[in-house]
């Protein structure tokens, strides 16, 4: 009997070669499976072959090293990882939406069955509308996007509203640096999104759907649609889901790849087929959202999440967690880490627990500096603040934020002066123009921590500097120019000397700064 091998067409996976694995594997006679990357991206490309023990592990497999494999020189040695289930760092974990991904074929509809797929759906239309609402509502679901809003909160207002069409929108337009949850579940398996998308719209009431998905994500676009082309021809889309009688249908559009879309209105706008650009609020887009009318607007996590939701009951999902940040996030471990890629653990867990025993400190091995929490315009965090619970509460305390999960680590060769000045210039290049605060203010922001940086009236430029971050987050339309100050002064709070200030210096500047320094309605400046 020929060995089933499974290799990964993840994305992640295709760039160090897995395509290249695969057809060696076919060539030698094995019958190879496709699933999702397990999330161990150090590993990659990582093939597990089929036995009586279960699904075993071998890491950084490259073409030469198939016969090896199928012959079982491999076993013996350190890139043997074992069962791969049993690995410590999988079986740590506490996976919910991405309890599949890596274990099935991305678009067998009957293996996602079989896996506890539909599952959530299926109840949910024994339910009334309302019922599933109060499930969503009662399980503490927060927007995973970053923002944090309760889920409940907005279908209910969507649900409650009174239109001939609504919708159910997906953004999945994952710009933030260190990020790519969204794309590795779309590509590992897309009907979990699907199914929290259809639930959405049966709670609801919304008739069409759309995933908004950026065209860099080239494998991600391929997957999700084979899956709803799938999901149509079994029932699941349609005139009447699951012979509900009940009609959704679902589609997937190509964005240009603009961070700003990653916001629900400029992403609405481009869905529209106009510039994405913010809009002015209210009115919300659960009242007046695509084409004017109710439109639910989450993210792929906050979505993946709702079948959970629905299968074990809201209370169940609202048992895990702290606080208020219920149930599980997915993070994710980037840049200069040992262990890079996905955890997905109940929130409360440590900033510590991630970067050291997660993702086992820095891949240069120098010591770790900083991460930076929640995407480009999230906080840079020292290792003092590591104990740090992941939590939106707890982080918002800290002049910090969860965000979408991204954690990236950086070691001690970092230049926090330099990041201030990027997280500036990248809101200057990515801002969609509206607002003066963002537009304006992030181009002065770069030229303000240049003069600092080259010692050019060094104590007046840091209060100049604290006024526009202080104008920037009162006066932008948007997140994005509201939180582009928030990396700036964490980066000049932890490490004033990569600017070239004295700790003291930089206090007493921001303590000096007169009050009408920080106002948005004028007033002198210094």
């Amino acid at each position: 009997m020929n060995p089933v091998v499974w290799v990964p067409a993840d994305a992640a996976a295709v760039s160090v070669g897995a395509d290249d694995v695969a057809a060696a594997l076919e060539a030698a006679g094995a019958t190879v499976r496709r699933n999702g990357s397990r999330g161990m991206l150090w590993l990659e490309p990582l093939v597990e072959l089929e036995t009586d023990d279960g699904r075993v592990g071998y890491a950084n497999v490259a073409p030469g090293d198939v016969d090896a494999l199928l012959g079982g020189a491999l076993d013996d040695t350190a890139r043997c990882v074992g069962v791969v289930d049993d690995h410590p760092w999988l079986a740590g974990q506490h996976r919910v939406s991405f309890a599949r991904v890596g274990v099935i074929e991305p678009t067998d509809l009957a293996a996602y069955r079989a896996h506890g797929g539909l599952a959530g759906l299926e109840r949910a239309l024994t339910l009334d509308p309302a019922q599933v609402v109060r499930e969503v509502t009662d399980s503490g679901l927060r927007g995973r996007g970053g923002a944090g809003f309760p889920a409940g909160i907005k279908w209910e207002t969507v649900r409650t509203a009174q239109a001939d069409t609504k919708f159910v929108c997906c953004n999945a337009d994952e710009g933030d640096s260190g990020t790519f949850a969204d794309r590795m579940l779309i590509e590992g398996d897309p009907f979990t999104l699907v199914e929290g998308m259809t639930i959405a719209a049966m709670a609801t009431g919304a008739t069409e759907g759309f995933v908004y998905l950026r065209s860099e994500y080239p494998h991600a676009i391929r997957t999700l649609r084979r899956a709803i082309d799938v999901a149509y021809a079994h029932g699941v889309l349609g005139a009447s889901v699951l012979g509900s009688g009940r009609r959704f249908d679902l589609d997937v559009r190509v964005g240009a790849g603009a961070y700003i879309c990653g916001e629900e209105t400029s992403m609405l706008e481009s869905l529209e087929g106009r510039r994405g650009e913010v809009r002015a609020k209210p009115p919300i887009p659960a009242l007046e959202g695509l084409f004017g009318r109710p439109t639910v607007v989450n993210n792929v996590l906050t979505l993946s999440a709702v079948p959970m939701v629905l299968a074990d009951g809201g209370a169940a999902y609202a048992a895990l967690g702290t606080g208020r940040s219920r149930g599980t996030q997915v993070f994710q471990l980037a840049g200069n880490v040992a262990r890079g890629g996905v955890v997905e653990a109940d929130f409360g867990i440590s900033l510590r627990e991630l970067v050291e025993g997660y993702g086992g400190g820095t891949a240069s091995g120098r010591p770790v500096k900083a991460v930076q929490v929640g995407g480009p315009l999230g906080a840079y965090l020292p290792p003092s603040r590591f104990d740090l619970p992941m939590d939106y509460e707890a982080f918002a305390e800290a002049g910090a934020m969860v965000g979408h999960g991204g954690v990236v680590v950086f070691d001690d060769s970092m230049d926090a002066g330099a990041m201030a000045r990027f997280a500036m210039e990248f809101c200057a290049k990515e801002s969609c123009g509206k607002c003066t605060p963002c537009r304006v203010g992030s181009t002065r922001g770069v030229e303000v921590i240049d003069r600092i940086r080259a010692g050019t009236q060094r104590e007046s430029n840091l209060v100049l500097l604290e006024d526009l971050c202080a104008t920037m987050t009162k006066g932008s339309l948007c997140a994005m120019g509201g939180l582009t100050p928030m990396p700036v002064r964490s980066a000049l709070e932890h490490w004033p000397e990569d600017f070239g200030v004295e700790p003291a210096a930089a206090d007493a500047a921001t303590d000096a700064m007169p009050e009408s320094a920080t106002s948005t309605t004028g007033g002198a400046r210094p």
